[in-house]
């Protein structure tokens, strides 16, 4: 069954957000990372951080299209979502990733993309489900234990376009996970090391006064 995105990044905000964002508003997937791409293990580590099922990680690739990092989040319980944006006309492909099935009865009742709230319309074409629903489209691709999505807007993007998406969605290499998942956090400077406590008792700091809150002193003196 497939369920709500939990931290999925609403398409229509994406054109906002990618303007100030500066040099990281928009991040293509190299084959190549600039550092050494860490081992595998250290990868599912960070994406199980994240709470991602790294089973559930998908990339895909269309020409004029970039993925747009800061999309990249959990879909349902431990799935996959991300947004690539062209530059070109802002047009946005949203790719899913969940556990379950996609059939014949239960497709017209499964979401299309982030959901319109009206029928769904589906036909087969080949191996996939073409998915059509209030002016968006959707390919659906069933891998193994989960099915694997990708949507946009009709107008922006057509059905081939689409469909090759669709079509080129494949579980990351060790160089496009690492470029895909953001870095392990670090700690802050004051902290030395220390992470904060999970029971949210306030982390000691360092650079205060002994006596006082360190504030500055605001008393008026004579001549104020």
């Amino acid at each position: 069954m497939f369920r709500t995105a939990r931290t999925l990044l609403p398409l229509a905000l994406l054109p906002l957000l990618l303007t100030g964002c500066g040099s990281e508003k928009v991040v293509a997937v190299p084959r190549e990372p600039l550092a050494p791409t860490p081992d595998r293990a250290q990868l599912h580590a960070r994406a199980e951080a994240l709470g991602l099922a790294p089973g559930l990680v998908y990339v895909t690739e269309s020409p004029g299209f970039e993925l747009a990092r800061q999309s990249v989040g959990v879909y349902g319980d431990d799935g996959f979502s991300a947004a690539y944006w062209s530059r070109r006309n802002s047009a946005q492909l949203l790719l899913l990733v969940d556990r379950g099935a996609m059939t014949t009865e239960n497709c017209p009742e499964q979401p299309l993309g982030q959901g319109t709230g009206t029928a769904v319309d589906c036909v087969r074409d080949g191996d996939a489900w073409y998915r059509t629903s209030a002016g968006q489209h959707e390919y659906a691709l069933q891998r193994g234990d989960h099915v694997v999505r990708i949507s946009a807007v009709t107008a922006a993007v057509d059905r081939d376009v689409l469909r090759a998406a669709a079509r080129a969605a494949h579980r990351p290499d060790d160089a496009e996970l690492a470029c895909l998942l953001p870095p392990p956090h670090h700690a802050a400077p004051h902290t030395r090391g220390t992470p904060p406590p999970r029971d949210g008792t306030p982390v000691e700091r360092g650079d205060l006064p002994p006596v006082g809150d360190g504030a500055p002193d605001n008393e008026v003196g004579a001549s104020g």
